[in-house]
């Protein structure tokens, strides 16, 4: 058996290895071509005001959430009160809350969350847009925790590194556990 500690060192070790993709100077007009192919009725300019937020609103939570360290190395800052924000929920979460005040017509926000069921590793949430109508599934993951508040950005199926799941869904499971543990409580 892997004793909790060694099996800490040993993510913190891959994470700490873990690099961001290159980067190449148009890595906004890449994403807002990408939030345009979505599909007809993705009105371009809303794309291109997307991407830019995306990438802008990621490196102004850079700076507020003091980002110094790999992910999982900042996650463990924040869990000691050390860092204000920046596990992955917080990435997700405010990339939502930035894209949603821009009341787009023809783009929607999904959130979801990997790792749910797999007790061997940490869950992983992130922020998805996509045509207004058309499902997470269907859309574009945009996840600025995996690299330590570099954008990491990718068509859903694309992205085989997480099994993404609606977040309602997860949070659905996990109150009816819940629910199953109080239950033999209320029996005595």
């Amino acid at each position: 058996m892997i004793k909790p500690l060694a099996l800490i060192f040993a993510l913190l070790t891959v994470a700490a290895c873990s690099t961001p993709p290159p980067t190449t100077g148009d890595e906004v007009q890449r994403l807002a071509s990408e939030i345009r192919n979505l599909g007809p009725g993705v009105d371009e300019e809303e794309a291109d005001r997307a991407a830019r937020i995306a990438y802008s609103y990621t490196a102004q939570l850079v700076q507020e959430y003091e980002i110094t360290d790999p992910p999982l190395i900042h996650n463990a800052k924040v869990n000691k009160g050390l860092r204000p924000r920046g596990l992955c929920w917080h990435w997700a979460e405010d990339i939502e809350r930035r894209l949603k005040q821009e009341g787009f017509k023809t783009l929607t926000l999904h959130r979801a969350i990997a790792n749910a069921d797999n007790p061997l590793r940490i869950d992983h949430s992130t922020a998805i847009i996509s045509r207004k109508g058309d499902s997470m599934y269907e859309g574009v993951v945009l996840d600025p925790w995996r690299y330590g508040g570099v954008l990491y950005w990718s068509p859903l199926p694309e992205d085989t590194r997480y099994d993404w799941v609606p977040r309602e869904v997860v949070l659905e499971q996990r109150r009816q556990e819940q629910v199953a543990r109080l239950k033999p409580l209320e029996v005595n």
